[in-house]
């Protein structure tokens, strides 16, 4: 089973609700610690294949590219002695910042009063207090989500210069902390440069996409890049079998997606479930992880796009 994190947050952040804190992130680990064997991602694949995978067996990783997991996350794994994979979209590195990210930081720090964007294609979103503004991002988020990335970045903006956002929020890793957290014994995956819909390119820049941001990963670190995450990661959705086997064809030892379950015998490597384990209540948290471990739903097949 593989755990799915984004941001690990000093505080609890009410336009976040599904990124941990560090708190609840330190008794996750020990929890899992505790109760389960935590291996590496590269090291669950190997024994995955060679059928030699221990029972209870789980792995965490992280998407993106955020700072914190350098400076909130890796204290907590370091003191727990558990390792992580970290997937790295390379253009937000050294400054550069996530849509959704500029998205949220617009809504949340706007003024109050209504927000028209219906000359945008979207509609006229009430801003009121935190509920309008946490029910606004929670509509605006999956309306842009599946554009095209030059059309998603113009909306962005738009949406950033009417809230009067100056600037990109200033959240994501730079070169060396990527270093820092591979020095730490982490392992890094590639997520593409721009984490784009796979689907919604052509398969020469789908192609592009993650040759380029593990090519970008390799020279930082020094190191191969061996592991990847599908961006979003819904099976037929966010990528296809054309993606899968490029994945292949690139020498990647593996990938994850995110449709929930586990891996068992005969699992697709280059489809790996992962899981994100919501719960803030520890017997919550352990039972939604052993019913996850119970799951035996397949993922879809997939036809080439």
């Amino acid at each position: 089973m593989v755990l799915i994190y984004h941001r690990v947050l000093a505080e609890p952040d009410p336009y976040r609700r599904g990124d941990v804190t560090v708190s609840v992130f330190d008794w996750q680990m020990a929890l899992l610690a505790r109760e389960f064997n935590v291996l590496s991602l590269d090291q669950a694949v190997r024994r995955l294949a060679a059928g030699t995978l221990p029972a209870r067996a789980v792995c965490v990783s992280f998407d993106d590219g955020y700072r914190d997991n350098l400076d909130l996350a890796l204290p907590v794994l370091r003191r727990h002695g558990l390792p992580a994979t970290f997937f790295i979209a390379t253009d937000y590195l050294d400054g550069g910042a996530m849509w959704n990210d500029c998205l949220i930081e617009a809504v949340a720090g706007a003024g109050e009063g209504p927000l028209d964007l219906s000359d945008l294609g979207l509609a006229r979103y009430a801003l009121h207090g935190v509920a309008d503004r946490y029910a606004t991002v929670g509509r605006l988020l999956p309306a842009l989500k599946h554009l095209e990335n030059a059309q998603r970045r113009d909306v962005v903006a738009a949406v950033m210069e009417r809230c009067k956002l100056q600037r990109a929020p200033d959240l994501m890793l730079n070169p060396e902390g990527v270093r820092a957290l591979h020095a730490a014994g982490m392992a890094i995956g590639a997520h593409t440069c721009s984490h784009p819909i796979l689907t919604r390119l052509d398969p020469a820049s789908a192609r592009r996409e993650m040759a380029d941001g593990r090519d970008r990963l390799e020279a930082m670190i020094g190191a191969p890049v061996r592991l990847f995450a599908y961006p979003n990661g819904k099976p037929g959705e966010d990528y296809d079998a054309h993606h899968v086997a490029m994945a292949r064809e690139l020498g990647f030892a593996a990938a994850v997606c995110t449709a929930w379950g586990n891996a068992s015998a005969g699992a697709d490597l280059f489809q790996l479930p992962r899981f994100t384990p919501w719960d803030r209540v520890p017997l919550r948290f352990h039972l939604r992880l052993v019913g996850n471990l119970l799951r035996r739903e397949t993922l879809p097949a997939l036809v080439s796009g």
